[in-house]
């Protein structure tokens, strides 16, 4: 691991990973995502995205996607951290309101829908992996890719970057 391509791979790779577990929770053990779950569905995906462009580009444009790369992360752990407020406060619930429907009004609820379409409660309480809630574990996610992805961008910020470890 080399050069920045690499670690944008891998961290295309751990939220495509975490993309594919929520639709194993989805589909496989029934869970259905709240439109919270899929605000933070569409951060993972673009964190992807971004990172697939990042290392696509050439090295000098490195930072400027591992830059976008941490906001994504933040922003979906801004999400996955209101989520858990709501979840916190069972009196406020998200479920069929102006933001479900938007969210499901949106194209890509549309073309995909098996992965952007919110037709569960923030509300629903569901039993914990590994002693973790699943927001609490989107939110730990997020924050390692985007904490990871800004290391990245200052390790890039010279053309002769060379990783030390």
């Amino acid at each position: 691991m080399n050069s920045p391509r690499h670690f944008f791979l891998l961290g295309a790779a751990i939220a495509a990973g975490l993309l594919g577990f929520a639709l194993y929770l989805q589909h496989g053990q029934g869970l259905q995502p709240c439109p919270f779950c899929v605000i933070q569905r569409y951060a993972f995906f673009v964190f992807v995205l971004v990172c697939l462009l990042g290392a696509s580009v050439a090295r000098r444009s490195a930072r400027m996607f591992a830059i976008l790369a941490s906001l994504t992360g933040f922003i979906g752990a801004g999400t996955a951290g209101w989520h858990l407020w709501v979840k916190a406060h069972p009196a406020i619930s998200c479920g069929i309101d102006p933001m479900e429907t938007a969210l499901n009004t949106l194209p890509t609820a549309n073309w995909l829908p098996f992965l952007f379409k919110a037709n569960g409660f923030c509300s629903t309480p569901t039993p914990p992996i590994l002693g973790l809630s699943i927001p609490m574990w989107a939110l730990l996610w997020f924050l390692v890719l985007a904490l990871f992805m800004g290391w990245l961008s200052l390790r890039t910020r010279h053309p002769s970057w060379k990783p030390g470890f």
